[in-house]
């Protein structure tokens, strides 16, 4: 199991695991992933987007994308993190989050932040171990638009991580 970047010869893997995330009701308020790889390079930064790898087989992915387009902001990033339904459990998060982490600060960001359904609690502990801090929680921020959970509002987890080289 190694990580690497992603490149599009993933995508069809990748696509299909977040739609695995959608469909569970507790990852995104996305619909649908994005439609092509294309679209994906418009949403996520292409240094900074992930795949855990067993062999060629993509078991995960992580990736960031800018939070605002100011120049202030240019060091905050948002994370992604989703691991396909039947490799849960085997510590793809984990691997994928440290990679993540130690890319981004290679790259100059200095706070990564994730919103996270409260439901979705191996996901914050995932976050927690990673020096993610909950810095507050988005009351009924948006309603869930598909699947079982369509007509509902939902409340989000704000975390946020500095980089350790982070100061005044």
């Amino acid at each position: 199991m190694h990580i690497s970047r992603m490149e599009s010869i993933h995508w069809p893997e990748v696509k299909r695991i977040y739609q695995q995330g959608i469909d569970s009701g507790q990852a995104t308020f996305e619909r649908k992933p994005p439609a092509t790889w294309l679209a994906w390079c418009e949403k996520f930064l292409q240094d900074l987007s992930l795949v855990c790898l067993d062999e060629s087989r993509v078991l995960g992915w992580g990736a960031i994308s800018l939070t605002s387009s100011r120049v202030a902001y240019q060091g905050v990033g948002e994370v992604s993190l989703y691991v396909g339904r039947q490799f849960q459990g085997q510590g793809i998060g984990k691997k994928l989050m440290e990679s993540i982490i130690s890319r981004s600060e290679k790259a100059g960001f200095w706070t990564l932040q994730a919103g996270i359904f409260p439901e979705n609690e191996i996901s914050i502990q995932l976050h927690l171990e990673h020096d993610f801090r909950v810095v507050g929680v988005r009351e009924r921020i948006g309603k869930m638009a598909y699947g079982p959970l369509a007509g509902r509002w939902r409340d989000v987890v704000l975390l946020e991580r500095r980089s350790k080289g982070y100061s005044d």
